[in-house]
């Protein structure tokens, strides 16, 4: 019952204004249950039930309005002349041609929308050329660490040992519903891989018709095991052809693009600070959510350190920053994030105890040219709060909110 405040606030925002609220992500990572939250916040401000009109598309009862004449046809017999109607439809994507019936609806007065999606086909080129200007899009993902805490605390488990709290977090992910399970691994694992089978058989195979997904699968899991670090398709390819899979570098370029229109994955785009330009190659990849990289491949061999990265970006995508990878010359940093307003510099590593990795992981700050902040976050608890002008934060501080400053 974790109220997802920023999502919640994102939302509200647009109430009763004439845009489409769509509301994207991930499988179960609670898009359904907060569109429920808006519905009864909505009733308790004294909305008429007869005001709101709600579809699970993706429910058999609704099969019939997969037709988006019969959808709009259905909506239309049920508004209410003389008030504001709430329009609820919830995966949306299951509707052939649902472009059609909510540009219909939007051009009504009296018709406030609200969408949710798991695949960003949602927002393909059709819909973007039909409702151009039209619709606000809102991507939700699994808990954060803090949400995480609160739904632990909720659920009866202990939350005053933060290292437990965040191992539990990267071996358990952060869908909502694992939290109510109570670190049942059996059961934690057997409700993933039902998300997993789900998002790999109704949102990948059935939609792009493959027939044999035994290279699906094995790309998911090299990009599984490969979070945080650069992933080219001909690298994949290249991998899974010598161990005996010939699959094309095109199939898996498709692939790729497959598991980030269902929001397994997030691209990153390098950016080359010297040269002041955007590049198209060598991306970096970072999965959604960890418990299915740990139900898929076990939690043994994990590295730490790409898994802190993965889940420091998630935290910079949720804090609705741009994020890019900056490339200065032959060094790399992690990432670039931007606001309209302002840049920040960020090396993310598990520990820089060692004197080597602290070197290593301040060394491109001091190539940079700008003044900008530079932040070094690591699981560190007593190292300095300062570098020579990088600022050190603890992980668990920034994943919980507590650090201050340029973040």
């Amino acid at each position: 019952m974790v109220t997802r405040e920023d999502y919640f606030d994102d939302i509200l925002a647009f109430r009763d204004k004439q845009i489409i609220k769509v509301l994207t992500g991930l499988r179960r990572c609670g898009k359904s249950f907060l569109m429920e939250q808006i519905i009864s916040k909505y009733l308790e401000d004294g909305i008429s039930q007869n005001q709101i009109i709600y579809y699970r598309l993706d429910d058999i009862e609704n099969e019939n309005l997969l037709d988006y004449k019969t959808l709009y046809e259905t909506i239309k017999s049920r508004l209410d002349s003389d008030k504001m109607n709430y329009v609820f439809l919830d995966e949306i994507q299951f509707c052939h041609g649902f472009q059609k019936a909510v540009d219909s609806l939007y051009n009504k007065k009296n018709v406030d929308i609200y969408l949710t999606g798991s695949n960003s086909d949602l927002l393909s080129s059709e819909i973007a050329t039909l409702l151009s200007g039209r619709y606000v899009t809102i991507d939700m993902q699994p808990f954060s660490f803090s949400e995480y805490l609160t739904g632990r605390e909720e659920n009866n488990l202990p939350t005053t040992d933060l290292e437990q709290c965040y191992s539990d977090y990267v071996r358990y992910g952060g869908l909502p519903f694992t939290v109510q399970l109570k670190n049942d691994e059996r059961n934690i694992n057997q409700y993933l891989n039902g998300v997993y089978n789900t998002i790999l058989l109704k949102d990948i195979s059935t939609r792009h018709q493959i027939n044999d997904i035994s290279n699906l699968e094995a790309i998911i899991r090299f990009m599984f095991a490969n979070t945080a670090n650069i992933c080219t398709s001909k690298r994949i390819s290249d991998t899974l052809t010598s161990g005996g899979r010939k699959v094309s570098q095109p199939t898996v370029e498709n692939y790729m693009h497959y598991l980030e229109e269902c929001f397994m994955v997030y691209k990153v785009v390098r950016y080359d600070i010297k040269g002041k330009e955007y590049l198209k190659t060598l991306c970096k990849y970072y999965i959604a959510d960890t418990g299915l990289r740990n139900m898929l491949l076990g939690y043994r061999n994990i590295d730490a350190g790409h898994i802190l990265e993965t889940l420091v970006f998630l935290e910079l995508k949720r804090r609705k920053y741009q994020i890019y990878t900056g490339k200065l010359g032959d060094l790399e940093i992690d990432f670039i994030a931007k606001t309209p307003r302002t840049v920040t510099y960020i090396q993310v590593s598990e520990s820089v105890r060692d004197f080597a990795t602290l070197e290593r992981e301040l060394k491109p700050f001091g190539k940079l040219k700008d003044s900008y902040p530079c932040i070094l976050i690591t699981m560190d608890k007593t190292l300095n709060e300062d570098f020579e002008g990088v600022r050190h934060i603890n992980a668990l501080d920034f994943l919980t909110e507590k650090a201050t400053g340029a973040l």
